[in-house]
């Protein structure tokens, strides 16, 4: 559980003071004994329900595919930090046509460590910056990569990028998204969680989606606690069910790898520490509020007018526009 961490962290800062906004020991108390249903019991009527659904944009590329290793889900995971599932998403709101922008998204197979940066468009020019970044900003060796079947990634620019690094690289098989569960659970409750469902297609909207990801990114690896699968047991009643450890933030899991120098545990932990976390919170919240102001109103109007009938005067009858 997050709870005593978080509990601590606000504390720490200011942020929960006993004796103030009906903070008390007793309240302390409370939360620290509250499971995690009880926890999603509480927090269900402010969550809000997306108005859009998601369109995926992978578009395979026959491209290398036969020369590339591919890595299947059941494959046993990397027992040391470094390798990396990635995809790509399309923040095209309603309809794929024209150009909009993509999320780069990176998440460590045995940490849980994430990366996360927006492009303009899925060009290699743009994906290998961002690689670049990641490896730039990741506290620690990135020694594999593995990505879906689309062609922003399954091309000669990528793969000899990768090769100049010895990055070991893999994809997925086509059409199995469960090659990939890691990432695609990522690219919902990280992108499509903070950064909605609706169309970015502006400069405007990148620069904000960029200021976005550095404090999710923090959020999720120095503060969110995530449970790893370890295995399978057998119920009595004879079902079999997934065994998970303890849940730790990406953060403490690579501390507990040891890949880390001690000056770089110790500017770490001050970083984390400094960390308040409900500041984050409303930083990650003044940035959605923007988000929403440039694009909400765009997409909403882009989407009704997807619906809007459309008189064929030629067989004098009404058809809808598609996307």
């Amino acid at each position: 559980m997050s709870m005593p961490s978080l509990v601590e962290a606000l504390e720490r800062h200011g942020e929960l003071i006993p004796g103030q906004r009906r903070y008390s020991p007793e309240v302390r108390a409370e939360l620290l004994s509250m499971s995690a249903a009880t926890i999603d019991r509480y927090l269900a009527p402010a969550r809000e329900k997306d108005p859009l659904c998601g369109l995926s944009a992978t578009k395979p590329s026959p491209l290398l595919r036969s020369s590339i290793t591919v890595r299947k889900a059941g494959d046993e995971v990397e027992q040391t930090p470094g390798f990396f599932e990635g995809d790509t998403v399309a923040h095209c709101g309603p309809t794929l046509k024209g150009e909009f922008c993509r999320t780069l998204n990176l998440t460590g197979m045995h940490t849980g460590w994430v990366f996360t940066r927006s492009v303009r468009n899925n060009a290699h020019l743009h994906i290998l910056a961002s690689l670049g970044e990641a490896l730039e900003q990741i506290p620690f060796e990135v020694t594999g990569l593995d990505f879906d079947n689309g062609s922003e990634f399954i091309n000669h620019d990528v793969i000899d990028w990768a090769a100049g690094r010895k990055i070991f690289f893999t994809r997925s098989r086509p059409y199995r998204k469960n090659d990939q569960a890691t990432i695609e659970s990522k690219n919902d409750h990280l992108v499509r969680r903070n950064a909605f469902h609706w169309r970015y297609d502006t400069a405007d909207a990148l620069m904000v989606l960029n200021r976005l990801w550095p404090v999710v990114n923090d959020r999720m690896n120095f503060l969110t606690p995530t449970k790893k699968p370890i295995g399978r047991k057998t119920s009595p009643t004879g079902h079999r069910t997934r065994v998970y450890d303890a849940p730790r933030t990406p953060f403490d899991r690579l501390l507990n790898a040891g890949v880390l120098s001690p000056a770089q545990e110790r500017e770490l932990i001050a970083y984390r520490d400094e960390l308040n976390p409900a500041e984050v919170a409303r930083r990650i919240q003044s940035i959605q509020d923007r988000l929403t102001a440039i694009a909400k109103r765009a997409t909403l109007d882009l989407e009704a007018s997807l619906l809007t009938p459309v008189p064929d005067t030629a067989r004098g009858i009404k058809i809808r526009r598609a996307g």
